[in-house]
């Protein structure tokens, strides 16, 4: 056992913080005399924190961590074979905290000296620009912090009230996260004059506090070398959180469709301010989505989504083109007054689907095809060369009998094309009763118009179908991160 007292951590984050440095210099007292190592094992690792292996068992499990999660961590610093031939460290971090004028947002890079960051560094001092002049991180005059790190001015500096908060509060505080970073172990010490920081600082010009400059960017540094240390974000965290977050300078979200089912209400009467005061009446809910329906956008083009966005800044927008030639085109166009998503008649040709899908993927939004009088929606998927995000199983207003229809080829896609990503939409007279067995046979979306549109308490109708399953009463997603 060593001499280290290593406390139970809090938390799976503290955990893996851990490990990985017992790991890292596990790896490094155990090489042999010619710079030989094995990987890092638990039993070692143990030894490293003072702790028994059976303890840090315990911690794994309860923490849910997998010992081969530091394996992978730590492949990028030491190779299997020989310690001392160290790849190039080339991290990444980034983090923004505070708000108002004296928000602070820190993008960093750390590595070698003589590798991709230490060039970067040296370039900092060699390249100067007008306005954006790097200069060392001090704690005080003649005190840099190590690592060296070069503090580069991200807004333009024009006068020297901009300067003085560079050099001042801006400047102490990267240089005392650095230099506590390592105090604390978040930088290893034998890195101190190995590795090199180059630091994007921003200063917002009319940021007046010093006090909350300093507060902010400390913070903000120490963040971003954490999350740089530890490679964050994981391929998890990005996937899980790339279509829940909502960047809080932006203004306004981009809504995704990853959690069905949803609600989509069908605006197809041609009348503008009818289509508002429908939109008026919506209760929140993420659950909901605006059909911008085929005889609106023929009576005042696709001009309306922008301004029924005027209304729902929010809202997620489709633009039910029912597009049957030139797919790219109208694709654009919808794209440019803001729509979510496009949608296309499943009897148009499958290389105009194929130009319409792909180029509804290219833009970022959803392509969509309404299989509409489609006898064998199957075989036209299986032509199509570009996969739809939504498949509309979908009865025509003059073929609607009240009763569900078509119902069973849901599973039948689902097994069909079991290897694609694709929500199944239904629509054509849906009714409350008729919606909860459509979802029960797996529908994502269910696409209601008359019910709503015409009923005389619009938010009750709404309600009638957001109260079907337990999902979709989960009106807003209540654990989307915003800001860490």
């Amino acid at each position: 056992m060593s001499d280290i007292d290593t406390k139970k951590p809090e938390d799976r984050e503290e955990l893996l913080e851990i490990l990985l440095r017992a790991a890292k210099r596990g790896a490094q007292f155990n090489s042999d005399k010619r710079g030989k190592t094995s990987k890092p094992t638990i039993s070692g690792t143990a030894k490293s924190l003072g702790i028994h292996r059976d303890t840090l068992y315990t911690w794994m499990k309860e923490f849910n961590v997998d010992f081969k999660e530091i394996l992978n961590d730590i492949k990028a610093t030491f190779s299997d074979q020989n310690v001392g031939n160290i790849s190039k460290t080339y991290l990444i971090g980034e983090a923004l905290l505070g708000n108002g004028n004296e928000l602070a947002h820190i993008d960093l890079l750390i590595g070698d000296k003589d590798g991709p960051v230490g060039k970067a560094f040296a370039n900092g001092f060699s390249n100067l620009s007008a306005g954006h002049t790097p200069l060392l991180a001090v704690i005080r005059p003649n005190l840099p912090s190590k690592p060296y790190t070069l503090l580069v001015p991200k807004v333009t500096v024009k006068n020297m009230k901009d300067a003085g908060k560079i050099f001042g509060p801006a400047q102490a505080a990267v240089a005392k996260a650095i230099a506590d970073s390592v105090e604390e172990g978040i930088i290893p010490e034998d890195k101190l004059d190995e590795w090199v920081i180059v630091c994007s600082v921003f200063i917002h010009p009319q940021a007046s506090d010093y006090h909350r400059i300093y507060q902010y960017n400390y913070s903000a540094t120490k963040l971003a070398l954490k999350r740089a240390l530890k490679k964050y974000p994981s391929l998890e965290k990005m996937l899980y959180d790339k279509d829940r977050a909502q960047h809080p300078i932006m203004g306004f979200k981009v809504p995704r469709l990853w959690r069905p089912p949803y609600l989509q209400i069908s605006l197809d009467a041609p009348n503008l301010e009818k289509a508002k005061q429908v939109i008026s009446q919506i209760p929140g809910s993420d659950r909901i989505i605006i059909e911008v329906g085929t005889p609106l956008i023929k009576r005042y083009g696709t001009r309306i989504i922008s301004e029924l966005r005027k209304t729902a800044k929010d809202a997620f927008m489709i633009a039910d083109l029912k597009t049957l030639d030139v797919g790219k085109v109208e694709v654009d166009i919808a794209y440019e007054e803001t729509a979510d998503a496009v949608v296309a008649a499943g009897l148009a040709p499958p290389e105009t689907l194929d130009a319409f899908v792909h180029e509804a993927k290219r833009l970022g939004i959803y392509g969509a095809v309404d299989m509409l009088n489609v006898e064998d929606p199957l075989g036209k998927l299986k032509k199509m060369k570009k996969f739809p995000d939504i498949i509309i199983l979908h009865r025509g207003i003059d073929q609607e009998t009240g009763r569900t229809h078509g119902l069973e080829i849901i599973k039948e896609l689902r097994q069909t094309f079991d290897n694609k990503k694709f929500l199944i939409a239904v629509a054509g007279g849906i009714l409350p009763e008729t919606a909860k067995e459509a979802l029960h046979k797996g529908a994502d979306i269910i696409i209601v118009g008359r019910y709503v549109t015409q009923s005389k308490d619009t938010e009750r109708a709404i309600r009638n179908f957001l109260e079907l399953t337990p999902l979709m009463r989960e009106d807003i997603d209540h654990f989307r991160v915003h800001v860490e």
